[in-house]
Parts: structure tokens; sequence; C-alpha cells
């Protein structure tokens, strides 16, 4: 079915490596275009991939087909290639597709974009590993010098100077004739020297002065170390993240990819899980006392919550979680590689900061230009000038107002006299149910009693009204509802 037209060998590992590159990448490799440039000329070429044979289409004007009955072809062809192909054995063609699969995957492994950030995790390890470790000699030094001269320790709180200062000078008795103006302020050496001639420490031999020594080089060689890896970790993160860089800081940016595992694995995370990353122990701790969840982990580091007042602190941490979210996924998966993103949203949230803490907004911050100062309105008053209208003079005419009040007064004693009638009205049906007497007399009574009140009181009163009228049907059957409403009241008064 199929006969052998041209074949082509590569000249090298490195040669076949470039053109396997090509190939996974959907492009013809030069070599490749010289080849079908001198056998495939008006042709129709049957290829695996069809992106590779739009490729090939394109530069080349080769007609190219994809289909099944291609692959089942190549499939075919790729069984019987030692067959095809006279002189390649099988024993020779296994070793050779190894060693090109070996270098392939070194190669996507070398430049793959998800590894770059191992050197960060490592780097970010070591440097908290070398605190700890830099932090432990310091503190032996000064224990161990402490016998000899305990003064120093409270004279010097700075860990490397401690060293420099005990590696120059040994034995407190040469302090008074050293220079240790490369070494410490002007200041500190004076109280140093003064200190040496009236310390109080013990006696020490030139061998473990020489120890001594030694572990101050350890201390200062670490720390030098130290300086150059935290160096390195800043020109890496400023490479592989820098928007996150931007928002918060190298050291902060580094641990956060660290306790991702990766770049990309912590642009999965959304911003509510980038803002309490660290923090674990405490946010599961919470759900299972069912106490408030913590409001930061890692993030609490950066220079932008440090600044917030500690009532802030949450607000400002939630809304850097969000921004580091969006820029860790732009440096993870996005083409540009400046830190501009990262600029305008660390600018955006200083203005929030700012404007959390009721400070005026700057110029520098995002966009905004400072919120408009609030003036209370005044009508009688203009721009600049004085009041509009002149002020209001004191009117005399306005004191003698006695006959008003004589009128007035009158007038509020009709009203009040009134009032009282119907207070005595609401409160009588109380005070006849408090009396538990119900009779028609006793009200007959009352009601010439309140006559009599309305005649002294000078209100008018009906005079062709009888005086001793019979109650009708209607007052009859209302007297005696009421006797029995009453009655029922007393007893529950009773009962009370």
């Amino acid at each position: 079915v199929v006969t052998l037209k041209a074949f082509s060998k590569f000249e090298n590992t490195a040669e076949a490596l470039e053109a396997a590159t090509k190939l996974l990448e959907s492009a013809p490799s030069k070599g490749l275009r010289k080849f079908l440039r001198a056998h495939c000329d008006g042709e129709t070429l049957g290829v695996a991939d069809s992106k590779l044979g739009n490729a090939i289409k394109e530069k080349l004007k080769i007609d190219c087909v994809h289909n099944n009955a291609v692959m089942e072809l190549l499939r075919g062809v790729r069984t019987q290639l030692t067959e095809l192909i006279s002189g390649l054995g099988a024993q020779d063609l296994a070793p050779m597709s190894l060693g090109l699969s070996h270098s392939l995957s070194r190669y996507k492994l070398k430049f793959s974009a998800d590894k770059v950030d191992t050197m960060i995790v490592q780097a970010i390890g070591l440097l908290d590993d070398l605190d700890k470790e830099l932090n432990t000699y310091a503190m032996r030094v000064r224990e161990w010098y402490g016998w000899h001269f305990p003064e120093l320790t409270k004279i010097i709180q700075d860990n490397i100077m401690y060293a420099k200062a005990v590696k120059l000078m040994g034995d407190r008795a040469n302090a008074a004739k050293l220079d240790f103006s490369e070494v410490l302020p002007e200041e500190v050496e004076t109280e140093l020297k003064e200190a040496a001639v009236i310390s109080m420490g013990t006696e020490i031999s030139d061998l473990d002065l020489m120890n001594i020594k030694d572990l101050c080089d350890q201390v200062l060689n670490l720390s030098e170390y130290r300086a150059q890896l935290y160096d390195y970790l800043k020109s890496r993160m400023n490479t592989v993240a820098p928007n996150l860089t931007a928002l918060v800081g190298e050291l902060v940016g580094a641990r956060l990819i660290a306790h991702g595992g990766s770049l990309i694995n912590l642009a999965k995370q959304p911003g509510s899980t980038v803002q309490i990353l660290g923090a674990e122990k405490a946010l599961f701790r919470a759900l299972k006392t069912k106490h408030s969840t913590p409001k930061y982990g890692l993030i609490y580091h950066a220079s932008l919550v440090g600044q917030a007042a500690p009532k802030h602190k949450g607000k400002i941490s939630r809304s850097l979680a969000a921004k580091a979210a969006l820029a860790i996924r732009c440096d993870a998966l996005g083409d540009d590689q400046d830190n501009s993103m990262g600029l305008e949203n660390r600018a955006k949230l200083e203005a929030r900061l700012r404007a959390l803490e009721g400070k005026e907004l700057g110029r520098s911050a995002g966009s905004a230009k400072g919120k408009p100062k609030i003036e209370v309105y005044d009508k009688d008053r203009k721009k600049g000038a004085g009041l509009i209208t002149p002020a209001k003079t004191y009117n005399p005419a306005a004191d003698s107002v006695l006959s008003q009040i004589t009128n007035t007064a009158a007038l509020d004693e009709q009203d009040t006299v009134p009032k009282k009638k119907k207070k005595v009205e609401a409160e009588l049906p109380q005070i006849e149910k408090a009396a538990e007497v119900p009779a028609i007399e006793a009200k007959k009574e009352k009601k010439k009693k309140k006559k009599k009140a309305d005649k002294e009181a000078g209100l008018p009163t009906n005079e062709n009204e009888p005086e001793n009228e019979e109650p009708t049907e209607k007052e009859k059957k209302k007297h005696q509802t009421e006797d029995v409403e009453n009655a029922e009241v007393g007893e529950k008064k009773k009962k009370k």
C-alpha cells in the first residue's frame, strides 16, 4: 500500500530536539520546510496535526489533508517503520526515541512557566531558616561573652553590631585603646569604654576568646549571606510576580506563593482564601468553637495593613486580599510583565485607607483629588462680604401687651371650664365602679351638685329643664346593664 518516496535523518540530538519542540507548537522547523519544498511540490500532504497542516499551507502553499483515513495510514507507517526504511533496526529505534523523549521532557521542564516559582519557594524557606539560625547564634554570643562583659548587652542592642564589637575588642581591657568608629556610633563608643573600666564580669582565657571570635565570624558570615539571598529573592519576585510584589512586598508575596505551593495554585484561590492564608489553625478553631473567624493571615505583615489603625485592619486586609488575588492571576496567566496594575491598585488602596481614617485625599492617591469642603449654608451672608439684610433693631412698642393678656386670660378660663367638666364626666364611671353604688337616686344627687357647681362657675344652665324627671325606659335599661357590669367588676376585684 505504502512505498518510501524520500527520507531525511537528523544530524544530531540537538537538531532532533529542536524539530520536535517546533512540532509540539504546531510549527514546521527549518529542516522540514526544506524537505517539503524539495519533495512535495504540487502534491497533497497528509498530516496528523491540523494546526501544523494550516501552517504548512500558509507558508509553503502545499495542500494538506487531515482525516481519519490519514491517521490510520500514519499509524500503519509507524508500526512498519523498520520495514520501510532500510538499515534501521528495531533495536536502534527504541533507544533513539527514548533519548529524544528524555531530552524533550527536560526541555519542557526547563522552560515551563509553572516551575519558575520553585526558586522563590526555596529562597523564602531558606531565608526563614537563616533568620532563626542567626538569632540563635547571636543570642549564644551574647550569653557567652556576657560572662566576661555583661554591661555590653544593654549598651549595644543590635546583634550584628554586637558581634563586630566583640570580634574587634576581644578582652574588655583592650577597649580603652581601640577605635570603634567603623563599628559603633560615637556616643555608644564612649559609653562602652566607660563601662569596660568598671565592668564586674569574670576574667576569660585567650582560648575562650578565640572560640567566641569564631562564633562572631559565623554570625557575620550568615548575616552577609542573608543580605545576598534577600537581594536574589527581590529580583526573582520582581521578575515572576511584579504586580503582587508592588501590592504586598517581596517577603509577603514570596510567603504567599510558598504557602500556596506555586503561583498557578495561588491564582486559583479566591480573595477570601488569600486573606486568611496562613491562619488555617485559627480558622478551623473558630469554626469548631463557633467564634468569629480570623480577619487576616500572612497578609497581616504587608505594609498597607501595618499602616492602618487597629479598627481598620480587617477592612484594609479584605480589600488588599481582593486586589492581591487579581494581581496574582495577572502575574500567573497574563502576558504583560510590568507592575502597572499592582501600582494602580496600591494607589486605590492607599486612597481607601485615607478615606477610612477621615483624612483629606491627596493628589497621589488614585484619581481622586480630595473631598470638597462642605460649608454651612447661610442665606443672609454673601461670599467674602457682610450680611445681605441689616440686623433687626429692638421694637419697644411690642412691650405694651397688658390688654392683650387680659383678653386671652378670660378666653382661657372659658376654655378650661368645659375641659374640667369633660374630665369629671370621664372619671364618673370609674368612681361608680370603685364605690359600687349604682343607684339612680345617687346619680340625680350628683346631677344637682353639678348644676350648682356650674352656677357658681358662671356657666349658663337650662332653666327649663325639670329637676325631678323620672327616667325613661331606655335610661332604665342602660342603668340595669351598668349595674350588672359594676357588680361583675366588684366580684373580680374581691377575687383579686
